[in-house]
């Protein structure tokens, strides 16, 4: 009987090789093959840890056929680790469709967590967040990353996004155009030489990042959320404007999906913001 085989859901450097943890390098060491987004980051990673292994590509493009060549690995009990290109699979990186791939063909699944921006960055930014919303990249589409910045920044809890680097100096005017005294900060190359964390005011940032054109790297952004005064008063004012009013304001109707309208969300977290003190 063939036993039920193990999936391991890998974490690696996202930078600085040093950041691998020594169970990641055992159970590299210990599967029967590495599956991988890109055979040649993840062979790199191997030839420094001095292993070698059969690897399996599984590329993002192609994730279906390459889960299934894993799956079928799996099937004849052999235990299997998975690493994306860098950080935490799964996490804005492939990887979901082979666990649920696994997991439907009654295969164990085993996290080996690691490296990732997200808890980097917050760990970094001084920005208190007892919650917040990893939103992973935002779309490419201007309107509708700027609705999206607007209703999160309308909300409590902080927020994190991922962004390229020739799109990072318009998320940042959009989050300054909403709140430009919002606490944000933004890290670039995070544990790499060249590492670069900067904190400020959203109107800061924008700024610095506008003067200095097109950067390199990737960039992990934090958002500081609305304090609870903030959140209250903001509660009191659109049940206050809801009383004076049967229709809603042009700003504040829905979108046709039901979704609030950017011009509505960035009217709300904008009317929170103005009594923000400077911090």
């Amino acid at each position: 009987m063939i036993r039920m085989a193990i999936l391991y859901m890998v974490a690696t450097p996202i930078g600085n090789l040093e950041d691998i943890t020594l169970r990641a390098v055992r159970t590299l060491g210990e599967v029967h093959t590495v599956a991988c987004e890109d055979t040649r980051h993840t062979l790199k990673l191997l030839n420094h840890l001095g292993l070698k292994k059969p690897l399996v590509a599984c590329y993002a493009y192609d994730e279906e056929r390459g889960s299934a060549r894993v799956v079928a690995l799996l099937d004849e009990g052999k235990d299997v680790a998975y690493c994306s290109d860098a950080g935490t699979p799964g996490v804005s990186d492939p990887g979901v469709m082979l666990v649920a791939m696994a997991r439907e063909a009654g295969h164990r699944v085993v996290p080996i967590p690691g490296p990732s921006a997200l808890t980097a960055l917050a760990s970094a930014a001084g920005v208190y967040c007892k919650a917040f919303t990893f939103d992973g990249f935002p779309s490419p589409k201007p309107g509708r990353r700027r609705s999206r910045v607007a209703e999160l920044m309308a909300r409590e809890e902080a927020f994190v996004m991922y962004e390229s680097p020739h799109r990072v100096a318009r998320l940042l005017a959009d989050v300054a155009s909403v709140d430009p005294a919002r606490r944000v900060c933004v890290g670039r190359e995070l544990t790499k030489l060249h590492e670069d964390i900067r904190a400020g005011s959203a109107e800061e940032l924008s700024q610095s990042y506008a003067a200095a054109g097109e950067v390199k790297g990737e960039l992990a952004v934090l958002v500081a959320g609305l304090s609870k005064k903030e959140a209250r008063e903001l509660a009191r004012a659109d049940e206050a404007a809801g009383e004076g009013r049967d229709e809603p304001a042009e700003g504040d109707q829905a979108s046709g999906d039901g979704t609030e309208s950017e011009a509505g969300a960035r009217q709300r977290a904008g009317r929170a913001g103005k009594k923000r003190p400077r911090r």
